[in-house]
């Protein structure tokens, strides 16, 4: 069992479930994919110019700003992990973005029970990180 910041039980399958949403979406985010909430924040004829967050709630700016930030602070997280640890969560992301479950990476091991073995410490890893930041 894991335990969030405020002491609750986490249910393991929740816990597994989240972190799979959020490496997914952390990969789409670092290849530059975005999801379209509304109208661009940019006036496409003006560059650089940004249209103020405070009269666009409605159209997603508080909650792009909020995914950013949660995108953010996962790759701060996966990058100060030491290898092999850091190649299996690459691995994992990539695999969780994609839908399969296909890619190797050369800074594993061949031995796939081994394999297993890092990414399940990897995953736990990045489980206790990311709580002690608040993102899960």
């Amino acid at each position: 069992m894991a335990y969030s910041t405020d002491g609750s039980v986490i249910d393991d399958k929740i816990q597994a479930a989240t972190l799979d949403q959020l490496l997914g979406a952390w990969h789409n985010w670092q290849a530059g994919y975005s999801g379209a909430r509304g109208y661009p924040s940019r006036a496409a004829g003006v560059g650089e110019f940004r249209i103020s967050r405070q009269y666009d709630a409605e159209n997603g700016a508080l909650d792009g700003e909020l995914d950013s930030r949660t995108m953010k602070a996962i790759d701060f997280q996966v990058s100060e992990m030491a290898d092999p640890h850091r190649a299996a969560i690459y691995q994992q992301a990539r695999s969780l973005a994609c839908g399969v479950s296909v890619f190797g990476s050369p800074r594993l091991p061949q031995d796939r029970t081994a394999v297993l073995v890092i990414i399940s410490d990897a995953r736990d890893m990045l489980v206790v990180r990311l709580v002690g930041c608040g993102v899960m």
